[in-house]
């Protein structure tokens, strides 16, 4: 059944194409009222499975798959259009590929739903990546609104912190791999 949470996280990902064509044709202001709606509607979403107590495992899985696929395709098309610099999609990118590799490789060696609770940096870093999005969005549709030290400021934040998450996720994924040595291995 889908529940009013579930129907918003829906709804953000069907937003994701109209978005994706409003950057490809220069819409920019457009795009950033997407990305807005977007944003609101993940936070809604959140708001009303709690508040009417319909937090669903359909709901715990497609909105994380809703956020990175506005996170991942936002960075992919703000690079090739040059809203940002191409390394820092690239950053961004491999960060939530090799993370979601270290995902499937985990499942098949241990065949055990490794429990992900994002961390104060994980946190930090998707909130510098939807920042430095929405301030990416603004700047194509009027690019003097923010000077340009202040915003090779907040790449180079978002950079680090991405890099930083990212190593922390590997070192969590390691050491959990190192405690259940045994499992894998069937000594123990």
């Amino acid at each position: 059944m889908l529940n009013l949470p579930n129907f918003l996280t829906l709804i953000r990902i069907l937003t994701i194409p109209f978005f994706l064509v409003f950057l490809a044709y220069h819409r920019y202001w457009e795009a950033l009222i997407l990305f807005i709606f977007g944003g609101v509607t993940d936070f809604l979403d959140g708001l009303a499975a709690r508040l009417m107590h319909q937090q669903t495992a359909l709901g715990a899985y497609l909105d994380p798959v809703a956020d990175k696929l506005l996170v991942i395709t936002s960075f992919v098309m703000l690079g090739l259009i040059d809203g940002i610099p191409m390394w820092l999609a690239v950053v961004v990118v491999s960060r939530d590929i090799l993370i979601l590799l270290g995902f499937a490789v985990v499942y098949l060696l241990v065949e055990e739903r490794l429990e992900v609770k994002p961390s104060f940096i994980g946190k930090c870093s998707t909130m510098l990546q939807l920042l430095t999005l929405g301030v990416a969005l603004a700047l194509l549709h009027n690019p003097t609104i923010l000077h340009p030290l202040l915003t090779n400021i907040l790449i180079g934040v978002t950079a680090t912190a991405t890099v930083a998450s990212g190593l922390q996720y590997l070192y969590r994924g390691l050491m959990w791999l190192q405690n259940r040595a045994g499992s894998i291995t069937g000594i123990g």
